[in-house]
C-alpha cells in the first residue's frame, strides 16, 4: 500500500484503506456473532459484537498493512468452556472467512448490477472492486491452517482423530514460527501474497451471479 502513496495515488490508497477497515471489521464481527450463537458471550461483553471499526481495528496492525502489506485486527476473545458443542470452535473460526465471502459476493454482484443499469462512477467502481477482492483475499489468507489463523481451528475437524491430535500439537509448537517465516519471506520478495491475490481474483468468477 505504501507504493500507492509513493506513486501519488492518494485517492486509491484512501479507498483501499477504507475497504480494508470495513473488511476486517466484518470479519471480526462474524467471529463474535457466531460465538454468541454458540453460547459464548465473551466477545459481546467486550464490546465486539458490532461492525464499528473502532472496536476491531488495531492501530499497529493497520500501520503494518500500510508499510509492509500485512497486518491484523484485534482478535475476538472467546471462552471455549461456554461453547454448546464440540464443533462450536469450527463454526466460530469459519464465521470470519464466511463473513468475508458473503460481503465479497454482495459487493461484487451489486457492482455488476449497477454497471448493467448504466451506473458510471469511476471512484465508486474502484471501491466496489477493491472491497470484493480484499474480502476474498482475507478469506483465503485466514483459511491457511498455520499459527493463529482461522484455518488451524477448522482443519482438525476434517482429519482423523489421531492425525488431528498430531496436527494440533505440531501447530502449537511450530505453526506460528512457520507462519512468521512465510510472512518474512513474502516481505523479502517471495511472491506469496501475489499468488494469494491472484487466486482470490479468480474466485470472483465463482461469486458472479448477475
Amino acid at each position: 500500500m505504501i507504493a500507492l502513496l509513493q506513486g501519488g495515488q492518494y485517492a486509491v490508497f484512501a479507498l483501499l484503506l477504507i475497504a480494508l477497515i470495513i473488511s476486517l471489521s466484518f470479519h471480526e464481527f462474524g467471529h463474535a456473532l457466531v460465538a454468541k450463537w454458540h453460547g459464548d458471550d465473551t466477545a459481546e461483553r467486550a464490546g465486539r459484537l458490532t461492525v464499528n471499526p473502532l472496536a476491531h481495528i488495531d492501530p499497529l496492525g493497520l500501520l503494518m498493512v500500510v508499510l509492509v502489506g500485512f497486518g491484523y485486527a484485534k482478535p475476538v476473545p472467546t471462552d471455549p468452556r461456554k461453547f454448546k458443542s464440540k464443533t462450536s470452535d469450527l463454526w466460530v473460526a469459519a464465521a470470519g472467512p464466511l463473513m468475508n465471502l458473503l460481503l465479497a459476493a454482495a459487493t461484487w454482484n451489486l457492482y455488476l448490477w449497477l454497471r448493467a443499469a448504466g451506473w458510471n462512477n469511476p471512484g465508486g467502481e474502484i471501491f466496489f472492486v477493491l472491497l470484493a477482492q480484499i474480502n476474498l483475499l482475507l478469506m483465503v489468507f485466514n483459511l491457511i491452517p498455520l499459527g493463529p489463523l482461522d484455518g488451524h481451528y477448522i482443519l482438525p475437524h476434517f482429519l482423523p482423530t489421531s492425525l488431528a491430535h498430531r496436527y494440533r500439537h505440531f501447530n502449537a509448537r511450530f505453526g506460528t514460527g512457520i507462519f512468521l517465516v512465510l510472512i518474512l519471506l513474502g516481505v523479502l520478495g517471495l511472491p506469496i501474497f501475489p499468488y494469494l491475490a491472484e487466486f482470490s481474483f479468480r474466485l470472483l468468477g465463482w461469486i458472479t451471479w448477475i
